[in-house]
């Protein structure tokens, strides 16, 4: 969420930040309502001090016997008493109007965040990895033998389409996967790991900016609890309303879960195979540190993204996002894209973004500089990584012309030695 004094000292800064985005100016819109809230709290204040003045006269004009002035100023206590309420109720309203405003508008992208209005303006910073020459037409992920264990038809028949029940030796990489990434960011990346509910509050939701905007991309129960499309959600929410120790700073954190999207903006996108999902799981990465290491961690984080993919032999570039393909909450993006030889192509694993003070804005999250007032904190989010996705690249990256998988050896220590997917689609 936006700062009101900000943009009230910095309203053409505003509106010219937003025009990266390509959005339309919104400071002169958004300082009327400010206005108005100011005016009623402003007149609200001046009928409770008329009222005050006024019930401190009542009593010496009934100790006197003025009859009369004791009740004119009884009268004007009253009505200044109804005044007071009904302007501080309008303040209110006006005060929810401008925060409901403030919360739909997109964070502001930093200056070196390059300009462009969609994808086509994204650029790649560098690459790692050369993609494997195959000496046969590469496959995607579900048409390789050794993948058989992917089963959408019984999916489909349990849940519908974007679903996927895993078998045998696919079920047990994708866990295998899930693993290895938490170990490596615990044991070497120095993240905590966390375990946490995929249920959340619709208060969480708004935390990270997930609501108002972006309801129809998230599930709700009848009971009014939110499912996390990730666990950005959860771990970030975790500090909410809480006052931090500058030295408690920087908090990593992990997480594995299940995470739930609807995809209501991706109808007839990459609806064969595992690739957009409604149910998912993901390791995500999220830090808690003060704004002005924000920028240092958004690139400590994108390294330990990269790392997972380098440890498990996959090719991949890291791009930066330009201003009109950046998520609404992030300052900065940098996104990981895996090669997929079925594909031909990169395609987007991991997103990881510095928020700065946005959302802990929403979330009245803030920690105490060394003898000073409270500040908000910034906070980041990135997936390290999907593993469906992960499990994508996997197969496709080791697929064989006889239909097998070569497994990263990364994984073997946790596949109990096991290197290979037969065409069979058994471990060996």
């Amino acid at each position: 969420m936006h700062d009101i004094r900000f943009i009230r000292e910095n309203p053409a800064a505003f509106d010219a930040a937003l025009s990266r985005r390509g959005l339309a100016p919104m400071s002169a819109d958004l300082l009327a309502i400010d206005e108005a809230r100011r005016a009623k709290i402003l007149a609200a204040e001046t009928a409770a001090a008329a009222q005050n003045a006024a019930s401190k006269d009542v009593g010496a004009a009934k100790a006197r016997g003025d009859n009369a002035e004791f009740e004119r100023l009884r009268a004007l206590v009253a009505d200044k008493k109804a005044e007071g309420a009904r302007l501080t109720e309008e303040a209110g309203a006006e005060d929810a109007r401008l925060r409901d405003a403030l919360m739909r508008i997109a964070n502001l992208p930093l200056d070196e965040v390059p300009e462009g209005p969609d994808e086509s303006g994204n650029v790649e910073i560098r690459r790692w990895g050369t993609p494997r020459a195959m000496d046969f037409k590469p496959l995607e992920h579900f048409d390789i033998p050794a993948a058989r264990g992917l089963d959408f038809q019984t999916a489909a028949k349990l849940s519908g389409s974007r679903f996927v029940v895993l078998r045998g030796a696919v079920a047990r990489v994708h866990r295998a996967l899930a693993q290895f990434m938490l170990d490596l960011h615990t044991s070497e990346h120095g993240l905590a790991e966390t375990w946490t509910p995929v249920l959340v509050k619709e208060e969480a939701m708004y935390g990270t900016n997930q609501l108002p905007k972006f309801a129809e991309d998230s599930y709700q129960t009848t009971n009014g609890w939110w499912l996390i499309p990730t666990s950005e959600v959860t771990l970030t929410n975790s500090v909410a309303g809480d006052i931090l120790d500058e030295g408690a700073l920087p908090l990593r954190l992990t997480a594995h879960t299940h995470c739930f999207r609807s995809e209501a903006g991706s109808a007839g996108k990459d609806t064969t195979g595992m690739l957009r999902q409604h149910q998912f799981e993901k390791v995500e990465m999220v830090t808690i540190c003060t704004p002005e290491t924000a920028l240092a961690e958004h690139e400590r984080m994108t390294k330990c993204a990269e790392a997972v993919l380098e440890r498990l032999g996959l090719p991949y570039r890291t791009i930066v996002l330009c201003t009109g393909d950046m998520g609404f909450g992030a300052q900065k993006t940098h996104d990981l894209e895996v090669w997929l030889p079925g594909q031909n192509t990169f395609r987007e694993i991991s997103s990881v973004s510095t928020c700065g003070q946005f959302q802990a804005r929403r979330m009245n999250a803030r920690y105490r500089p060394a003898g000073g007032k409270p500040e908000f904190v910034a906070t980041l989010n990135g997936s390290g990584l999907a593993v469906g996705r992960c499990l994508i690249a996997v197969l496709e990256n080791g697929q064989e012309a006889d239909g097998s998988v070569t497994l990263p050896a990364a994984l073997v220590p946790y596949l109990g030695g096991k290197t290979r997917i037969t065409a069979d689609g058994v471990l060996v």
